[in-house]
């Protein structure tokens, strides 16, 4: 690795500038994907607080600090920790706990809604940590499963496809989402792009207007179940209907790794069920 001068300046995805002083030994993350991302940078000793919902690697989960939530940020067991660099993100946490932590604490943000978003994320990430080599490794083996994913598909599945992210009200990821990127990179075309909001609200009637060949009923932030399959087959009969992974829809560090993988085998299962 080559020897950085510091203090340095880095540049988050916001466009904002921030200043290390050295590479940080106090590092908190604020976002789940980006917490395993740190794991497997090999960032052990140096992360020494993520949020209640930072559930990969399980090791971390159990061991290490958490300082709430990712909207509900607990900022005394932050303070305590006193670390010298913040990960977060604009989508996931909130903005004004972002910017009070700004005030006291070196902040660099992601902003992710496509591949090439994570890509620069995780080298971002390793260039602040002092993990330059190992980032560029991570994208470059992500870059090639999604290669082989794209050379692989096949375009009689390309079904048009509403991706369910809640319930109560019924919420669907929208254009401009890193989920709706990865649906496109399989194939599939989104019915609920073109509406104002990027995860809009809908009720099932609009499901029924939109007549998607596809619903996917994610695992998370909603943990849909086969109960709910059933309540949407009735709106819509002849769709296929099923519960999805939703880590591998929506998480954009090295879970993106295994992805690719488990988009081929859904369609496989979608070709031979079709």
């Amino acid at each position: 690795m080559t020897p950085m001068d510091f203090p340095a300046k880095f540049t988050d995805q916001l466009g904002r500038e921030i200043v290390l002083e050295k590479f940080p030994e106090r590092i908190i993350s604020l976002v789940p994907s980006q917490t395993e991302l740190l794991a497997d940078l090999g960032l052990e000793k140096e992360v020494v607080g993520i949020t209640k919902f930072c559930i990969h690697p399980e090791d971390w989960f159990r061991n290490k600090t958490r300082i709430g939530g990712t909207k509900k940020l607990n900022f005394e067991k932050i303070a305590a920790l006193q670390p010298d660099l913040i990960i977060g993100n604009k989508e996931e946490n909130e903005q004004e706990q972002m910017l009070e932590l700004m005030k006291s604490y070196p902040v660099w943000m992601s902003d992710i809604k496509n591949l090439d978003d994570a890509y620069e994320m995780i080298k971002g990430i390793g260039t602040l940590t002092n993990k330059k080599n190992e980032s560029e490794i991570i994208v470059k083996n992500i870059a090639g499963e999604f290669s082989n994913l794209k050379s692989a598909i096949n375009k009689s599945t390309n079904f048009s496809v509403a991706y369910f992210i809640w319930k109560n009200p019924w919420m669907v990821a929208g254009e401009k989402t890193f989920i709706d990127c990865l649906l496109n990179l399989c194939g599939w075309k989104n019915v609920f792009t073109g509406m104002k909001s990027r995860y809009p609200e809908i009720s099932l009637s609009d499901l029924a207007e939109k007549n998607p060949g596809l619903v996917l009923l994610s695992s998370e932030p909603y943990p849909f179940k086969e109960k709910h399959v059933a309540e949407l087959k009735a709106v819509l009969p002849q769709a296929k209907i099923m519960t999805v992974d939703g880590e591998l829809f929506s998480w954009y560090g090295t879970r993106l790794l295994k992805s690719p993988k488990y988009f081929l085998e859904l369609l496989d299962s979608l070709e031979k069920n079709h």
